[in-house]
């Protein structure tokens, strides 16, 4: 007589049943999620806001008069007028689409950033499982992740503006998955081209000791430079001789939206504390963490170098909006499916993340903006608005105390492997 199921074994089957069953709906979730934040688009007097990609397109334009760093955006935003602020580089590759109807502009830049989210989130899960993750549990697992992924606030601030942040992150990920140097570095040297925060990628490189794919990453990003100056001179002299570094013109430093070591220092201080010691000491410390939780991670962890990476660099930017942040998803992916997933503390902080993300701190506080900046600020306001600064302590933190546990493979599945040599 064959024996009968031992108890956990029951209870992990019932588990894996009502996960299935769960995940069959995922297409319905995402398509429910997409078709909410559609109509939120259509219906809501702000639905259309889109004011950053009405920076490109109309930013770009400027380029037919040759002013294009004394243009500004103020037809919805008449407080603070918006200047084009990105790289010259970025002019000339937004410039075609200002030949088409801006409502077809907005809403297919809206439908591809969430294809984009997708594309983001199955390749965070194919390099922590390789090609695992192409299996139709995991793309079914990608979809939940979408259809969450939307409505976590670095992403619905992306979408409320049109921004490109998650287009950036994607030309990172295809970058890193990449085994050919010239279209890793070259992927890297252009989307820094675009904006210059993807820049940091060049460290995971680093990490990787892909050298090749570090410098040409350098040498991509100086020819976006040289094809600046020789196509639109005035605006690249403009630009990287007077306007680089300039924080002030970007936004308010301050602000609550600022979620950068610089701007929670500004608010809990209560000044600019510009390049001054404080956030010097502040970027040796961010410096410090990033580097051993680099160091405690395995040495296949794809995914773990790049967050940790991507991390450092929005903490040490001058300016890292709280829509600069899609890099959470990727973090949240590691924390939830990574090697230290079994792990109570890994649990804790992913649900802290999420709650936060969801809810979306900053935006809560921005009711309280001039509260949260002038000398006079409550002290719990001005700590509350550094939430995602302490949370990237919290994630290195744990990544440094977990490395010292027995790592062990994600979930039932072999871990990706480390890619090849440069070639």
């Amino acid at each position: 007589m064959s024996e009968m199921p031992t108890a956990p074994q029951t209870r992990d089957a019932r588990t894996g049943s009502r996960s299935a069953s769960v995940l069959r709906f995922a297409p319905l979730l995402l398509a429910v999620s997409v078709a909410v934040r559609m109509a939120w688009v259509f219906l809501s007097p702000n639905g259309m806001n889109l004011v950053d990609l009405h920076v490109y397109v109309d930013g770009s334009a400027a380029l037919l008069s040759d002013n294009l760093y004394d243009f500004t955006y103020a037809e919805l935003t008449p407080d603070f007028p918006l200047p084009f602020t990105y790289p010259p580089f970025a002019a000339l590759v937004f410039f075609p689409l200002h030949y088409l109807p801006f409502p077809v502009v907005g809403v297919c830049w809206t439908l591809l950033t969430i294809a984009a989210l997708f594309l983001v989130i199955r390749m965070s899960l194919e390099l922590i499982y390789g090609a695992a993750a192409r299996e139709p549990r995991w793309t079914a697992i990608a979809l939940t992740w979408t259809a969450v992924g939307i409505w976590t606030e670095p992403v619905r601030t992306t979408l409320d503006y049109g921004q490109v942040n998650v287009f950036l992150v994607l030309g990172a990920m295809v970058a890193v998955r990449s085994t050919r140097w010239l279209i890793a570095g070259g992927l890297v040297g252009v989307i820094a081209g675009i904006k210059l925060t993807p820049a940091i990628t060049g460290l995971y490189f680093v990490a990787r000791r892909q050298w090749k794919a570090a410098v040409f990453s350098a040498v991509s990003f100086g020819l976006t430079v040289a094809v600046s100056y020789l196509l639109i001179g005035p605006a690249a002299r403009e630009y990287f001789e007077h306007l680089l570094g300039d924080a002030s013109r970007i936004g308010p430093v301050g602000s609550v939206w600022n979620q950068s070591v610089r701007g929670a220092l500004s608010r809990v201080l209560g000044h600019d504390v510009e390049s001054g010691w404080p956030w010097l000491v502040a970027v040796a410390v961010a410096a410090l963490l990033a580097f051993f939780a680099w160091r405690a991670l395995g040495a296949d962890d794809r995914l773990g170098t790049l967050v940790v990476v991507q991390l450092f660099g929005l903490l040490i930017s001058p300016i890292s909006w709280s829509h600069h942040w899609v890099w959470l998803i990727p973090m949240l992916i590691w924390l939830v499916h990574g090697p230290l997933a079994g792990l109570l503390g890994s649990k804790i902080l992913a649900g802290c993340w999420l709650a936060s993300t969801v809810i979306g701190v900053p935006w809560v506080l921005s009711f309280f903006q001039d509260s949260i900046w002038l000398i006079s600020r409550p002290a719990v306001l001005a700590w509350l608005g550094a939430v995602n600064v302490v949370g990237a302590v919290a994630f290195y933190a744990w990544v440094i105390y977990a490395g010292r546990l027995s790592p062990r493979q994600p979930d039932d599945r072999s871990p990706a492997q480390g890619q090849r040599p440069d070639r």
